[in-house]
């Protein structure tokens, strides 16, 4: 058996098989071409670093402890582009998502727990993400937060309908929503007139971070918010849709390019969680409201306390982009699970519907039990819930490029197999020492 196919088990079908290897790579073009073919997936995996949770996440952290935080959402953009550029790797070199990759390796019983963990994780995500659209609805339109939610649904449509036309109108969609948040958020910087000063200090590491509970609960939230386990499993399908030569020279070249990508996607994705975090801390935490935690309370206040304006209408506008570009990509991670554990072969609009409802049902019970009161803890929950999920994405992604029976030549080395053992271990020990602050100090 071939060293990169040694696996327990053959996935049935091709990871998102409508629109695997659709679109086209040149084979001697230049670089400018090859980065533009490539040029996507990354922005689909960075949506998931700027949604509602983050913003949540981050309203909190610059409204409680100034600029502070901004050394976690650092850190934490700096391990999601070493993961997402692992998780790129394996599916260009095993062609299997993580998913697919862990079914065929551990035990039914394990892959099947996996399986399971991986959905909580999703309709975690998906409860920030609905719940942000529907805010942002409620703001923009006065649409009620239950209705709001249903409304967020449609998105099975928009992709399948995109996904018809080809998987590259998907990418221009999120890339188009990517640039209305970046464009809203650089104006409320510009709007806030933040301490420079202040914004350098708060990239540097804080030890106070890990000596305050209530700090380190924001922190792991915000590493649960930025570091998402479906991203994990979503990049790894999608890198596949492009057409690379099957070969170690085309699969070198398919790992340069993907890995370019999403280290430039999430540069943006870097910029705006920091844009969310200074324009609270440079607004709230400025003039003395150290308990805006929710995203309808910065709604009511940006515009007063700023005087301007149009202040509050960028920001619910970029929420709006940033819920339905999330849920989108959501959308696609539950289907890329679903099949990749479970070996599902439904049409596709089924296979949507049925993971959109795992997803969106907690959503709509919660809204309705809960309403606006309630959404603001509801979001910070459900994004230390994603970090606590994290690990049992991680360990097996860096666990499978390690392995030289499944990569082959294309190996992590010893310098990032080093590194990413060390980045699952960092994470791990936060989610531990979280769980201990909560439940027994």
């Amino acid at each position: 058996m071939n060293e990169v196919t040694a696996w327990r088990s053959t996935p049935a079908r091709p990871s998102l098989a409508e629109v695997h290897k659709s679109i086209e790579v040149p084979r001697n073009a230049s670089v400018w071409r090859k980065l533009l073919a490539f040029a996507g997936p990354g922005y689909l995996v960075a949506v998931g670093y700027m949604d509602p949770g983050n913003w949540a996440t981050d309203i909190a952290g610059g409204s409680l402890f100034n600029y502070t935080l901004l050394s976690v959402i650092l850190l934490s953009n700096m391990m999601a582009m070493l993961l997402q550029a692992l998780s790129a790797k394996l599916g260009i070199v095993t062609g299997r998502d993580l998913a697919q990759a862990c079914k065929g390796h551990y035990s039914r019983p394990v892959s099947f727990a996996l399986w399971i963990l991986c959905e909580i994780a999703i309709a975690a995500c998906d409860l920030a993400e609905v719940i942000g659209s529907a805010i942002a609805l409620n703001l923009l339109f006065s649409i009620p937060l239950i209705w709001g939610v249903c409304i967020t649904a449609g998105d099975v449509l928009i992709i399948l309908w995109l996904q018809n036309k080809g998987f590259r109108y998907v990418e221009i969609l999120v890339v188009s929503l990517i640039a209305i948040i970046g464009s809203a958020f650089l104006a409320e910087i510009i709007f806030s007139r933040p301490d420079l000063g202040g914004i350098a200090r708060g990239f540097l590491p804080n030890l106070e971070i890990l000596k305050n509970p209530e700090m380190l609960y924001i922190a792991i939230g915000i590493l649960g918010a930025t570091v998402m386990p479906h991203n994990l499993y979503l990049h790894s399908s999608i890198v596949q849709t492009r057409n690379f030569q099957d070969t170690d020279e085309g699969k070198k070249m398919a790992i340069k390019y993907a890995t370019i990508d999403s280290t430039i996607a999430l540069f943006f994705a870097l910029f705006i969680n920091a844009a969310i975090l200074i324009v609270s801390a440079g607004v709230f935490f400025r003039h003395g409201y150290n308990d805006v935690q929710g995203i309808e309370r910065a709604y009511e206040l940006l515009s007063p306390l700023l005087g301007i304006p149009i202040a509050s209408l960028l920001f619910a506008l970029a929420l709006l982009a940033s819920g339905q570009n999330s849920t989108l990509t959501g959308t696609l991670a539950g289907q890329i699970v679903m099949e990749g554990f479970l070996n599902l072969r439904l049409p596709p609009i089924i296979r949507r519907l049925i993971t959109r409802l795992i997803a969106i049902v907690p959503a709509i019970l919660v809204t309705a039990l809960y309403g606006t009161g309630g959404t603001v803890k509801l979001l910070i929950l459900s994004q230390v819930i994603l970090s606590l999920q994290l690990s049992f994405a991680v360990f097996p992604l860096v666990q499978f490029t390690s392995s030289r029976a499944k990569m082959g030549a294309f190996v992590n080395g010893w310098l990032i197999k080093g590194v990413s053992y060390a980045v699952a271990i960092f994470i791990a020990g936060l989610n531990g020492w979280l769980l201990y602050q909560t439940f027994y100090v």
